[in-house]
């Protein structure tokens, strides 16, 4: 690799290509619009093309539009405007896109909270808004109702969701001072007050996140940190195709949409009048079901969900499965690829940067046969973001070719963690993402582990990922995680240890020995680990993540 070459000479940009179609090295000038102008413009376009579909309902672009302008209409009359912020605890579901969109049409802000929060969760994260509006789901009023001595709220609206096929919704009894959804929906006229918004400036999304370090933190999205990174993305590596696509064609959304990840995929699909297919996040065997029948284009999921998708009577059928918010093992990617015979794309990103800033772009090139092979690899900046790598501890610049923290600038980064607009960023708006990465003469980048997972084994760096990705490669693992745990016979240091669950086929043959052995054979001594259980299923997040926050905190508990 030259070395005269650095990365504010975005190597990568010799990349940017799909297959025989080359891809704009910018996206400039964007667009400064509202979020809600992409329901505009596609309701304008295909009004009666099926905007979502959630189980058995689904809407229209016009019937979504109608919902959206009725319910903002009807928080409009409960006093909330713009700059308000507005909590929502809801499932993936038709009704959590419809709240989305009427809040960011009157400029106020959409706190999307996970369901699974706890009383404590959802107490912090609804005072460190201040949000005074809350709606959430009939199963989640409980919870609210535990803590609302606590808290400021002024309005809260409810909603029943069904949660599988065939699933009776149940008899709702009424609360007081609370509101049904869909009773102001019905009770309202689609006639908002009109709202200017300024997309630079004005905040449309406040996803909590835990960031690089510490306690949730609000992380403020302005409208166009949003709309532009579906242009960067999306837009830009598809733009070759858009024909085929634009209002034709469906993506199906496995991750939950209150998560970041989730929340671009639905933004994306609904810029360009896409069906927008939505599924419980857990329910492998409804994604198989929908991929046979229904065909989407696009599959947007986490690694977790391909590990289990190997499970399923998949055929081979062109459609591109995307991997995001975890590292996807290459074991996994390439027995999905065989699989179903079109090799997986994987992204990166952070909430902080709406979400997305790389796209692996040889996994599209295969299937158009332009490339031979796919990298392994979360794949080159998209266009327009600026990527460095510094070394932590001295905070330099690290040569090419070698492992430093990546850091991100570009149109899509956050306005800062809330409330003060740049804090959480370095200077001149860099964001340090608090992952080690390194990058290709390609300009391809592979993240090698977070810096908090790293584990210290007497002074020498060990990256749990590459352990996670060599238990992944052993036929007999399905699932697999490594956490560092205290070593007690050396004060400082750790000692590695894995958890894996095993193929079904395998419980029977499969020991911890065998395991072991394998990590000898594979891995330097002092990365080999020094306990190995076997389990019958490790805990996830509702993302379908590995929760490695709680194996450690159950070790922490056992010792």
């Amino acid at each position: 690799m030259n070395n005269v070459t650095t990365y504010a000479d975005k190597p990568w940009m010799k990349s940017y290509f799909v297959g025989p179609y080359k891809l704009a090295k910018t996206m400039a000038p964007y667009p400064e619009i509202s979020i809600y102008q992409f329901l505009e413009d596609s309701t304008t376009k295909y009004p009666d093309n099926v905007a979502c579909i959630y189980l058995d309902q689904k809407l229209t672009y016009k019937e979504l539009k109608l919902q959206v302008d009725k319910f903002a209409t009807a928080l409009a009359d409960l006093g909330v405007n713009k700059g308000d912020c507005v909590v929502t605890i809801l499932p993936t579901c038709l009704e959590f896109i419809i709240a989305d969109f009427a809040i960011l049409r009157l400029g106020a802000i959409h706190v999307p909270l996970s369901i699974l929060h706890k009383e404590p969760d959802l107490l912090y994260e609804i005072n460190e808004s201040g949000a005074k509006t809350i709606i959430c789901s009939y199963r989640r009023l409980n919870r609210i109702e535990n803590i609302k001595d606590e808290i400021l709220v002024k309005n809260l609206i409810y909603t029943p969701v069904p949660l599988f096929p065939d699933y009776t919704l149940p008899k709702m009894k009424d609360i007081p001072n609370a509101h049904k959804m869909m009773d102001l929906i019905s009770k309202s006229k689609p006639n908002p007050p009109e709202v200017s918004i300024n997309p630079k400036k004005d905040i449309a999304l406040l996803p909590f996140t835990g960031g690089t370090t510490g306690v949730p933190k609000g992380t403020m999205l302005s409208h166009y940190n949003v709309t532009t990174n579906v242009r960067q993305s999306l837009h830009w590596f598809l733009g070759p195709l858009e024909r085929g696509f634009k209002g034709k064609s469906a993506a199906l959304v496995c991750v939950p949409i209150f998560h970041q990840y989730g929340h671009w995929a639905v933004f994306s699909s609904i810029s360009w009048g896409l069906r927008t297919i939505l599924v419980d996040a857990r329910d492998i065997d409804q994604i198989a079901n929908i991929i046979k029948k229904q065909r989407p284009f696009a599959v947007y999921g986490v690694p977790t969900h391909f590990s289990e998708l190997l499970m399923q009577d998949l055929k081979k059928m062109p459609i591109f499965y995307f991997s995001g918010a975890a590292a996807l093992p290459p074991d996994v990617a390439e027995k999905f690829g065989k699989k179903t015979g079109v090799p997986m794309s994987e992204g990166y990103g952070m909430t902080e940067c709406s979400p997305c800033t790389h796209i692996n772009l040889s996994a599209l090139s295969k299937v158009t046969r332009f490339m031979t092979e796919v990298k392994v690899s979360v794949g080159v900046p998209i266009p327009d973001t600026d990527v460095k790598l510094i070394d932590p501890k001295s905070g330099e610049e690290v040569s090419l070719g070698k492992e430093g923290e990546i850091w991100i600038r570009g149109p899509q980064v956050m306005l800062g963690y809330w409330p003060e607009k740049g804090k959480g960023l370095q200077k001149n708006h860099w964001l340090a993402t608090g992952d080690i990465g390194i990058m290709d003469e390609d300009g391809y980048f592979k993240i090698v582990d977070r810096i908090k997972d790293m584990i210290n084994v007497s002074g020498m760096k060990v990256y749990s990922r590459v352990i996670d990705d060599v238990l992944h490669s052993h036929p007999a693992v399905r699932l697999a995680g490594v956490i560092g745990i205290p070593d007690p016979n050396r004060p400082g240091s750790e000692r590695v240890k894995a958890f894996v669950v095993l193929q079904d086929e395998f419980r029977e043959s499969t020991s911890t020995d065998d395991i072991l052995k394998f990590c000898k054979d594979t891995l330097p001594p002092y990365a080999v680990p020094k306990q190995i259980e076997i389990r019958d299923f490790l805990p996830l997040t509702r993302v379908m993540k590995l929760d490695k926050k709680k194996l450690k905190a159950e070790e922490v508990e056992l010792n």
